[in-house]
């Protein structure tokens, strides 16, 4: 018998649609059940990928005893984080203020108002390590509900003045943008959770830190700083030797459980391998290193070979377990790790040995039950060999039972994998990769793109789902299609940006402060509207939308969207010193404003090499967020203002480089071109 979600375009949902739990999707209707039955609210937030959430499903949400009881005495909802990142926010703030811990599953009781009174994340099905069992949790909770509501009243109360008081401080009034002095607090800062041994920052567990390697890499372009190139370099390098690099076929695990990169939590998600993406390339463009140009092709092979829907944009995640088929149990890493009896079996005794040299498998193994995860420490001396040995391995894993894919398509992440995608595409000369974002960008437009310009989160199967989009999907999905038009030029997709910034202006921002807001004005009312400046596991919607906006008034010469960027960037100078590595992206774009950004516009027939050689002299310059657009002088009539004015030069292409509202002379030499745009690789 299934429950509600049995129509939801979530597959998080969906896992739950059979479950005896009488789930509710987040909507009125549930609270005003929860009011109709005078019951509190179990609210379950959750995601595909998530190992946990998997194991309480099939611990508790499956037991038919527990579930009377929780049907019984609860409304109880289920929520994907992914599809309502809103909900997931304010509940999880609320969650990690009270406990000072948080995480997903995550498991909140909320009174039918939606004020969140106990919280919690995993609870066992029996006590265990000092966790109480589910089942105790829920009777503790309905025994306080009935015995002690004015208690549990008061305690939401105060949770709610909380959350509204931390939001004050986002709000607080207009900051001013950051100046060198708070990027070079924040490099300093930086350096001291510097990981010198290993790479990356802090101890275990540790996560890829993308957005933070952008900054460092566009710190150096600006200031020379081989401080902050050393921190990138490092960091990238171990990443792309550890375990959490599928060494096989490309791309990039959620994170390590170890500070050696050694180990991954499994789930591969889509947001990660784009902003890795983008960062290899970039690090390749700064450094010339063959180990990142080969990591950026392997990462975008893995983007188009397992995360590309039929319909041509891209999935979220791939999910950490797999079924092991010598237990028949579904596995973390099943599908990735190694014996080295299978080396053998495989390769034979020759082949088997510098397999297991190559990628660190030993007989003890860096995993569990003696198989290893594997690693490539240094560069193989015979690259040919390596090669052959690493496509025997991924042919043979990919007859192993493969992890599940969650194929709802996200616009943020989408609009990160698309900018990724034709970034490197043009710069490695790989057209299929730039054919591969039109086509997802395509899809957002069909499905996502409401007629009155409004963007929808979500859509599976080619069916969009209701969700409104966040400021996130606003933000990513403009810094995507300025992208495509950087590669491409063609004037609509800049156009298009404008029109999702113009929502952002219009419906995200506070035009007292200039901080910006997670969701629209317009959106559903939470106990709190979300508000965020820092990072997660993407960029903060808050940064992604300044630096859109500022891409965009380098393309427009809009006085309205550069001084709405610099006014949402003055949160990055208050928090630069203080929390480097979770304002990455603020501090990429904030290196931009310092730096202009500059602006090139190179004019010429589009079948001329010399248009083509300038061009790729501007896409491999290093000045931090540069904005190129390439075309006729026509082009500048109205659709593309950066290319109005701009004549050929004695007949020939030409290349002009502007900032802080001077330019240089124009040139016809794409030499002269890559020194004044710093050309580190060619």
């Amino acid at each position: 018998m299934v429950n509600r979600l049995a129509d939801a375009t979530s597959p998080y949902l969906l896992q739950h649609a059979d479950n005896p739990v009488d789930w509710w999707p987040w909507g009125p209707e549930a609270f005003e059940e929860a009011r109709r039955r005078g019951v509190p609210v179990l609210l379950s937030v959750g995601y595909a990928a998530c190992h946990w959430c998997h194991v309480m499903a099939h611990e508790s949400f499956e037991d038919a005893g527990l579930a009377g009881y929780l049907n019984e005495r609860f409304v109880a909802v289920k929520v994907d984080r992914e599809e309502r990142p809103d909900v997931d926010a304010v509940y999880m703030e609320a969650v990690q203020a009270a406990t000072g811990q948080g995480g997903w599953p995550m498991t909140v009781f909320l009174t039918p108002g939606k004020e969140p009174f106990y919280f919690g994340t995993y609870f066992p099905p029996q006590p265990r390590h000092g966790m109480p069992s589910f089942r105790q949790v829920l009777e503790g909770v309905d025994a306080a509900w009935r015995e002690r509501r004015q208690e549990v009243a008061e305690v939401a109360g105060r949770i709610r003045a909380d959350l509204a008081e931390r939001a004050a401080v986002y709000s607080a009034g207009a900051h001013h943008p950051p100046a060198d002095a708070d990027l070079h607090q924040a490099l300093v800062a930086l350096s001291r959770e510097f990981d010198q041994a290993r790479g990356g920052f802090g101890g275990a567990p540790k996560f890829p830190p993308a957005m933070v390697v952008e900054f460092l890499l566009r710190h150096h372009a600006r200031t020379g700083s081989e401080a902050a190139l050393e921190m990138a370099v490092r960091t990238g390098e171990a990443m792309a030797r550890g375990g959490i690099h599928d060494q096989l076929g490309g791309g990039f695990a959620r994170y390590t459980v170890d500070a050696d990169w050694v180990v991954p939590h499994f789930e591969k998600m889509l947001y990660d391998n784009a902003l890795l993406l983008r960062a290899y390339l970039h690090l390749w463009r700064a450094t010339g290193s063959p180990l990142a140009r080969r990591v950026a092709l392997t990462t975008a092979d893995f983007l188009l070979r397992e995360l590309r829907t039929p319909e041509g944009a891209f999935a979220s995640a791939l999910d950490a377990d797999s079924l092991d088929e010598e237990t028949g149990q579904s596995t973390e890493g099943a599908y990735y790790v190694w014996e080295p009896g299978q080396l053998v079996d495989l390769l034979g005794p020759a082949d088997a040995a510098t397999a297991a040299r190559l990628f660190t498998v030993t007989a003890d193994g860096t995993f569990e039950h003696g198989t290893s995860v594997l690693q490539l420490l240094a560069d193989p001396e015979d690259f040919a060999e390596y090669e052959a040995i690493r496509a025997r391995l991924f042919e043979a894993r990919a007859q192993r039972p493969a992890p599940a894919r969650d194929d709802k398509v996200v616009a943020a992440w989408n609009g990160l994998a698309i900018a990724a995608l034709a970034e490197t595409g043009a710069l490695l000369e790989r057209p299929d990769l730039v054919e591969a974002a039109e086509r997802a960008a395509d899809l957002l437009l069909a499905v996502h793109l409401t007629p009155d310009g409004r963007l929808l989160r979500t859509s599976r199967d080619g069916r969009a789902g209701t969700n409104a989009g966040v400021l996130e999907d606003y933000a990513d999905t403009a810094e995507g299609f300025l992208a495509l038009y950087a590669v491409t030029g063609e004037a609509a997709w800049l156009q298009l940006a404008g029109g999702l910034l113009g929502t952002v202006l219009k419906h995200f921002t506070d035009e007292a402060s200039g901080a910006l807001y997670d969701t629209a004005d317009d959106a559903e009312e939470l106990i709190r509207r979300p508000q965020d400046p820092t990072d997660n596991a993407t960029p903060s919607g808050w940064t992604a939308a300044a630096g859109a906006l500022l891409t965009y008034a380098a393309y427009t010469g809009s006085d309205r969207h550069r001084t709405a960027a610099e006014r949402a960037l003055g949160i990055v100078g208050a928090l630069a010193s203080r929390a480097p590595r979770f304002i990455g992206w603020g501090l990429a774009v904030a290196e931009a404003l310092l730096d202009g950004p500059r602006e090139v516009a190179v004019v010429g027939p589009a079948d001329d090499p010399a248009t083509a050689a300038l061009r790729r002299a501007a896409l491999l310059g290093t000045a931090p967020g540069a904005v190129l657009a390439v075309g006729s002088p026509a082009d500048g009539d109205g659709e593309v203002p950066l290319l109005a004015d701009r004549p050929l030069v004695g007949g020939a292409p030409a290349a002009y480089v502007c900032r802080h509202f001077a330019c240089d002379a124009p040139t016809t030499d794409p030499a002269v071109l890559g020194e004044r745009l710093g050309v580190a690789v060619e």
